[in-house]
C-alpha cells in the first residue's frame, strides 16, 4: 500500500508581477498648493495624459479646472490661470485619447464642453470653450470618449441618460434610455462595441450603445454594484460594491451571462468607494478606495482561481480620487508599468505612484510591455455610427514614446441663429439655468451698473469744466 504525503508547503505561483511595488516620487516631482475641490461626488476629479496634468480645483460662483504641463511640477502659485466657463461645480474631466490637447469637461450647469488647451498650457484664465454641447435636462455628472473611435463621447446626465455625441457636428446622435435612476459608472470592451453601466436602480447592464438595447443585465441585491470595468477581452466584467452586511466586495462576472457573478469576494468593513483599474497589457488589477491610503493589486487570469492576491501598497495619507497616465506616458527604462496621480486634498497635494517591476537588466524588457492602444482613431464618427467595428491601432513602447499626435480637433461651424423678440436677442441672452449662474449675472451686472455710473459722474464733470472755459472766453476784455 502506497501512501501519498501531503506537503504543507504554501502554492506560489509563478508570476512575473509578483513582486510589483509602488513608488512614490520625490516630494519635488508632486505637485503643491492645488485647492483640490472638496465636492463629494464620487468621480476622481483628475484626469492626466503624456503632456498635461487636470484637477477639478475648488472655486467660488460657477466651476473651474486647473491644467498644468507635466514638466511644471512643484508648488503651484495661487493665481495660476483655470479653465472656467462652467457655471456651475465641475462634476468630471477626460483627456482626449487621439488628441493631447482637448479636454472634455461636464458640469451641474447641464452642458458638456470641449477646450483646446495652447502649446505649453495656459497662460490666462480660459472662459471660452470649442464647443458647448446641451441636450441633459438635469446635471451631468460622467463623460467618456469613445476607445477606438475620433471624436465620439458618451455623456451621462442626473435626467437618466446617456447622450453619444458626434463633436464632428457639435450634436447628439444617439440617446440611450434604458436606465431609471443616476448612471454611477460607464466602461468600454476593447473595441467600444459594448457599454456596461452601474446604476443606482442596482442593476448592471451591457448594453449595445449604437442601439441602446440592453443586451445582458443582472439584478444585484446582494452585492450592490458602484463602480464597473470590462476586463480586456477576456469577455468578464468585474464590479465593486457592497455586500448586504455593509462590507466591501467585487465581483467578477461574464458578460454574456449575468445571472450569476463567477465569483464574490470580500475585501474589508471600510465605507469608502472602491475604484478598480485595469491594465489589459498585464492582466493587473489594482483597487483604490475612497480615503484609503492604500491600493491592493490582483492578477487575473481566464481560469479558476480568476483574481489572484499580488500585494499592496501602503500610504498614510488619504486618496480623494485618482488619474492614471495612458501607457505611452510610463517610463519604460525604470519598468513601470502603471502610475497613478494621487489627489490628498488636505495636503493640496497631487502625488505621483509608479507601480514598478524590479528587474536587474536595463534592455527594453519586451515580456511587460506588449503591443498596446496607441494614439491613433481606428474609425471615423460616420463609420461607427455605420455600425463598423475595429480594435484599437496598436503600437509598441520599445523606442520611448516621442511621437505627437497628428491630429488636430476641428470644431463644427454653425450658422449663428437668432430669435428677436422686442428688439432682444433670445439666444445672446440665454437666461440663467442655475442659481449661480444667476448670481454671476447680477454681480456682472451690478459691476456694469457701477462702472456706466463712474463714466457718467465723470463726463458730468468734464461738461462743467468745459462750460467755465467757454463762459472765461466770453468774459474775457477782447485783444485789441
Amino acid at each position: 500500500m502506497t501512501v501519498t504525503k501531503m506537503s504543507w508547503r504554501p502554492q506560489y505561483r509563478s508570476s512575473k508581477f509578483r513582486n510589483v511595488y509602488g513608488k512614490v516620487a520625490n516630494r519635488e516631482h508632486c505637485f503643491d498648493g492645488i485647492p483640490i475641490t472638496k465636492n463629494v461626488h464620487d468621480n476622481h476629479f483628475c484626469a492626466v495624459n503624456a503632456r498635461f496634468l487636470a484637477i477639478v480645483t475648488e472655486s467660488a460662483g460657477g466651476g473651474s479646472f486647473l491644467v498644468i504641463p507635466l514638466e511644471q511640477t512643484g508648488r503651484i502659485e495661487p493665481n495660476y490661470p483655470k479653465v472656467c466657463g462652467h457655471q456651475g461645480n465641475v462634476l468630471d474631466i477626460k483627456w482626449n485619447p487621439f488628441i493631447d490637447n482637448i479636454i472634455a469637461s461636464c458640469s451641474e450647469d447641464t452642458s458638456v464642453r470641449i477646450w483646446e488647451i495652447p502649446e505649453g498650457g495656459l497662460k490666462r484664465n480660459m472662459t471660452e470653450a470649442l464647443l458647448e454641447l446641451h441636450g441633459h435636462s438635469r446635471r451631468v455628472g460622467l463623460v467618456e470618449w469613445h476607445p477606438t473611435t475620433n471624436n465620439i463621447l458618451f455623456s451621462a446626465g442626473y435626467d437618466y441618460k446617456v447622450l453619444i455625441w458626434n463633436l464632428d457636428v457639435g450634436e447628439p446622435v444617439k440617446m440611450i434610455d434604458c436606465h431609471t435612476d443616476v448612471i454611477l459608472c460607464m466602461s468600454f470592451n476593447t473595441d467600444g462595441s459594448l457599454l456596461t453601466t452601474t446604476c443606482k436602480d442596482k442593476k448592471l447592464r451591457v448594453i449595445e450603445p449604437r442601439s441602446g438595447r440592453v443586451l445582458q443585465e443582472a439584478n444585484c441585491k446582494n452585492h450592490r454594484v458602484n463602480r464597473v470595468v470590462f476586463l480586456g477581452n477576456m469577455k468578464r466584467l468585474l464590479t465593486t460594491g457592497v455586500s448586504r452586511w455593509n462590507t466591501r466586495q467585487i465581483a467578477l462576472w461574464d458578460q454574456e451571462d449575468l445571472s450569476m457573478p463567477l465569483i464574490e469576494e470580500e475585501i474589508d468593513g471600510l465605507s469608502g468607494l472602491l475604484f478598480p483599474f485595469y491594465d489589459a497589457d498585464t492582466h493587473m488589477l489594482y483597487l483604490a478606495g475612497k480615503g484609503d491610503g492604500n491600493i491592493r493589486y490582483y492578477e487575473i487570469s481566464t481560469e479558476k482561481p480568476y483574481l489572484s492576491y499580488l500585494m499592496e501598497f501602503r500610504s498614510p495619507a488619504p486618496q480623494k480620487g485618482l488619474g492614471v497616465m495612458p501607457k505611452h506616458g510610463l517610463d519604460v527604462s525604470a519598468c513601470e508599468v502603471f502610475r497613478f496621480y494621487k489627489l490628498v486634498t488636505l495636503k493640496g497635494l497631487i502625488e505621483p505612484i509608479s507601480m514598478i517591476v524590479p528587474r536587474r537588466s536595463d534592455s527594453y524588457q519586451e515580456d511587460i510591455y506588449p503591443m498596446t492602444p496607441g494614439t491613433e482613431p481606428a474609425l471615423t464618427p460616420d463609420e461607427w455610427l455605420g455600425g463598423i467595428n475595429r480594435d484599437p491601432v496598436l503600437m509598441s513602447l520599445k523606442e520611448g514614446y516621442k511621437k505627437s499626435s497628428k491630429m488636430v480637433f476641428k470644431a463644427p461651424m454653425k450658422e449663428k441663429k437668432s430669435v428677436v423678440v422686442n428688439g432682444i436677442d433670445l439666444l445672446e441672452n440665454v437666461p440663467p439655468r442655475t442659481e449661480n449662474e444667476l448670481l454671476r449675472m447680477f454681480f456682472r451686472q451690478q459691476d456694469e451698473i457701477r462702472r456706466l455710473k463712474e463714466e457718467l459722474a465723470q463726463k458730468d464733470i468734464r461738461i462743467r469744466q468745459l462750460q467755465l472755459e467757454l463762459k472765461n472766453l466770453r468774459n474775457s476784455p477782447k485783444n485789441c
